[in-house]
């Protein structure tokens, strides 16, 4: 039967991860061989040949049962006789292996072990049922573990697209309705109007079928947004969007930025007779990277916190859990108030989670 690299490489990983915890188990035996059994001269000698013996019954029983099976679940009786066949190997190999680490001659170990070769090997066996079980079962939590990683993303991935779902008819309804004002009365700035809808819309439909982006394009995204917006408002919105050129091609999840920005607007500005003025500023400190979006709108409620799970605005929710399922615990975004008016919310990245991702 051929062996494929996969499976070798499969082995080799699994016998390093198996290091430590067969280095528990063999001393976990070598005290119940010199103070339970009374197996041996000592706990140091006895310690030797458990680790001898772990060792290469690890080999043989783990490493058999992944190039046999991989990650599958081993065949019952297969396994049983495997087992059955490794247990007095591994004893015979590894007692062979303690010997010579301690500089003994074989016929030492004879004399000494002969009497005890039985329950040895019992021990050696129920060892190896234990290692194995436990091995396997890390594997099944780790397989776990990887399938609910995969199905948490694709969970993020259709919020992403409610989100979207949510942005889209609120903006475009408006727009639309603007336009429609605009076309009879102001030709030109309809058109200048429709001109940067389609450029909003290209930009928005390209960023949402990717799975990542940059900062560059969220920002691109973000001109076209608040270039349409601009047009919609008059002189009653200005912005200005500061994006450091070695920070332009950072991969970022895309839609991060749209709806923070949306929230200054509709929440913030809009509402507000005046209008004024929205910021979008990028900056990295010591390991941390920091997107702000500043508005000089009406500000947060009064009873609003700065972290508070629960909140009206558009999308903060959807963020913060994408943030914490993509970045870690340390990505966090947060909402404080703007002086002297307006508010300020934040998005906090580990530059390390971002090159990971």
């Amino acid at each position: 039967m051929m062996i494929s690299a996969s499976r070798l490489s499969l082995v080799a990983r699994s016998q390093v991860r198996n290091l430590l915890p067969t280095a528990v188990i063999c001393l976990l035996c070598a005290l119940a061989a010199t103070y339970l059994m009374r197996i041996g001269v000592s706990f140091t000698e006895n310690l030797v040949f458990s680790l001898c013996i772990g060792v290469v019954a690890t080999l043989f029983i783990d490493g058999s049962r992944l190039l046999l099976w991989g990650k599958e679940k081993p065949h019952r009786g297969g396994f049983l006789l495997m087992l059955a066949l490794a247990a007095p190997l591994s004893v015979m190999l590894g007692n062979l292996l303690a010997t010579y680490a301690l500089r003994r001659p074989v016929t030492l170990w004879t004399l000494v072990q002969g009497n005890n070769i039985i329950a040895v090997i019992v021990l050696t066996l129920l060892a190896c049922v234990s290692a194995t079980l436990f091995y396997w079962n890390r594997e099944k939590l780790a397989t776990l573990q990887a399938r609910n990683s995969a199905i948490e993303k694709q969970a993020l991935q259709a919020q992403l697209q409610m989100l979207q779902a949510q942005i889209e008819p609120h903006m475009l309804f408006n727009t639309l309705a603007t336009l429609q004002t605009l076309i009879s009365h102001e030709p030109l700035r309809a058109q200048q109007m429709l001109d940067q809808l389609i450029h909003y819309l290209r930009a928005t439909l390209s960023t949402s079928r990717e799975a990542q982006t940059t900062l560059d394009k969220e920002f691109e995204l973000i001109q076209a947004y608040l270039g349409l917006m601009s047009l919609r408002m008059g002189l009653r919105l200005t912005y200005a969007l500061h994006l450091p050129d070695e920070l332009r091609r950072l991969p970022i999840a895309p839609m991060l930025l749209q709806p923070l920005v949306e929230n200054a607007i509709r929440h913030g500005l809009e509402p507000k007779i005046d209008g004024g003025d929205c910021t979008v500023r990028v900056t990295k400190h010591l390991d941390m990277l920091v997107i702000s979006v500043f508005d000089s709108g009406r500000g947060l409620r009064t009873e609003a916190a700065y972290n508070k799970p629960a909140s009206s605005h558009l999308g903060l929710e959807n963020i913060r859990a994408r943030l914490a399922a993509l970045y870690g615990p340390l990505a966090e975004l947060t909402l404080t108030h703007n002086i002297p008016s307006g508010a300020v919310a934040q998005i906090t990245i580990p530059m390390k989670a971002l090159r990971q991702h």
